[in-house]
This record gives C-alpha cells, structure tokens and sequence, in this order.
C-alpha cells in the first residue's frame, strides 16, 4: 500500500521564526511535481520538538489543503506518552491526513512490552492507519524484529519506517513479515539495497532537494531495473551521505536555502552549521549540479 519515495517534509521559517505558510506551499508543490508518492509533514525533519500544538495544527491543515488528495499525507503524531500521541493522532486524523508516523518513545526508554502495549493502544483508540518509526539513535531503544511482527497482525498497523541502518536486522525484518506490511527505509542511503532485499521504498529527506532524482531512483527499484537504480544510487550517494555531517534537517535546510527554496532558518536547540561543514556540503551540491 505504501510504495515509493515519501519526503520527510521540512518545515520553512521566516526570518522571524514563523511558519512560512507561502514557502511551504511551494515544496509541497516541488514534491508533487516531482512524482513523489506521498508526502510526512511534522516528522523529524520538519523540527517537530519545536513546534506547538497549534503550529502542528496549521503545518498539518496547510499540506491537507494544498495536496488536496493528489498523494496520500502520513503525519508525524508520535510522543513518548501514549496519551500524548493517542491525543495528537485524533487531531491530524480529524484534520484529514492518510495515515500516521509513530516513532518508537524516546528518553524514557521502554521495554519491548512497553513498546508493544504504546503502538496498540494508538492503533486502537484511532481509524487511521499506522506506520511505526524505528531510529534507535534518537530513541535510545529499539523495537526489536519479534515485537514488529506481533504489532504487524494488527490491522490498524501497516508499516514501519526504519532509521536503524542495521541492513542484517532489515534482512531479518523483511523476510518474516507478513504480507501486506510495508517496509519502508528511512536513511536514503540504504534505500537502494533495502529494496533490493524487498523493502516498499523510502521516507525520504533528500527528496525535499531532489524529489525527481529520488523518486527515479526507487521508481528502478519498484520496476526490477536494477542497473538504472545502481547507477542512480552511486550518482546520489554523496548528496545523501552530506544530508547527515550534521544533525538532520541542519544540512537539508542549509543546502534547501543555497538553491534559494527556503531561508536557513531552524529553531534553536538547532542552529546553522558550522563554516567547515557548509563548505563541504556546498562542495558536494556544486559537484553533484555540474
């Protein structure tokens, strides 16, 4: 049900630290343009930590709008209080989006049966399916492979996201899911191998830069052309590999504000990247465009 390259949509800022409503806009149409399937407001790329409530509210009610039904939305609503995230899921799901993103509970660092009980209490309270998000380096713990597939039986369950970069543990993953459970990568450097090994595709922060490119990349994949996707992956590496010399979104948002897409604005504990890293990340842009 979810194939292909969904983009992990930054957030746009004013200079003043707002939503830049207008610019957001203007991705949303640069994604749908470039063929993307689908589009993940309010995830970590888009500095969900530093968004209120409302703020949510409008990015959210923005990108329903502005789509208006052209790719399906899965909307960032995890916490690491269930109660918080069962809360946030009803508000993105009154508000009209596809599905929801539910990362694995951070900083209180859960057991397996935590985990467990955190997805199906969510999956219960609310129509709206679920993709779970693995990213152990932000969560501190992981949601092992026996805990995924007994989440996967469930039937508001329908996918995971995964940021491990553990391609053994995805191998394990992939083979004894059941049918029907997308598999989704979420470092776009892994996502040429995932899918050869039969992952669904990607959520993707590199496509906010190059949505086309991106999309070709797992549209060979999807189609068995796997000469074209090799090609295309070495062809990306370097830019996917620059999109992480810093924190994510610091490095996708400095390159977005060079190509003059957005302005180079985060909210603090984020901030610009240092003049060595911009150096090198503006190297690799210039080389990639020659």
């Amino acid at each position: 049900m979810y194939k292909g390259v969904y983009t992990a949509l930054v957030t746009p800022f004013t200079q003043d630290n707002k939503i830049d409503e207008t610019k957001l806009k203007e991705l949303i149409e640069m994604q749908i343009a470039g063929g993307v399937a689908g589009l993940v407001p309010v995830g970590t790329t888009a500095e969900s930590p530093t968004l209120s409530s409302e703020e949510t509210k409008v990015i959210i009610a923005t990108v329903v709008k502005q789509v208006d039904g052209r790719v399906p939305i899965i909307a960032g609503a995890g916490s690491n209080s269930t109660e918080k995230a069962i809360e946030q899921t009803k508000i993105v799901a009154a508000l009209g989006v596809d599905a929801s993103l539910q990362v694995v509970p951070y900083y209180n660092k859960p057991t397996q049966e935590g985990l467990i009980r955190h997805f199906t209490s969510i999956a219960d309270a609310v129509d709206l399916p679920v993709i779970l998000y693995e990213v152990p380096g932000r969560s501190a713990v992981s949601l092992n492979n026996s805990s995924i597939n007994f989440l996967a039986k469930h039937p508001g369950i329908v996918g995971i996201k995964v940021a491990s970069g553990d391609i053994s543990s995805i191998m394990d993953l992939i083979s004894s899911s059941p049918d029907g459970f997308d598999i989704l990568s979420g470092d776009d450097n892994l996502a040429y191998p995932l899918m050869i090994l039969g992952g669904s595709g990607l959520i993707s922060v590199a496509a906010n830069l190059y949505p086309k490119l991106t999309v070709d990349l797992v549209d060979a994949c999807i189609k068995g052309n796997w000469k074209e996707a090799r090609e295309l992956h070495y062809r990306l590496l370097p830019v996917f590999r620059s999109m992480f010399i810093e924190s994510n979104p610091i490095p996708v948002k400095a390159a977005m504000a060079m190509k003059g897409y957005i302005l180079e604005q985060y909210r603090l504990p984020l901030c610009k990247m240092s003049s060595k890293n911009r150096s090198e990340l503006e190297k690799i842009i210039t080389e990639f465009e020659k």
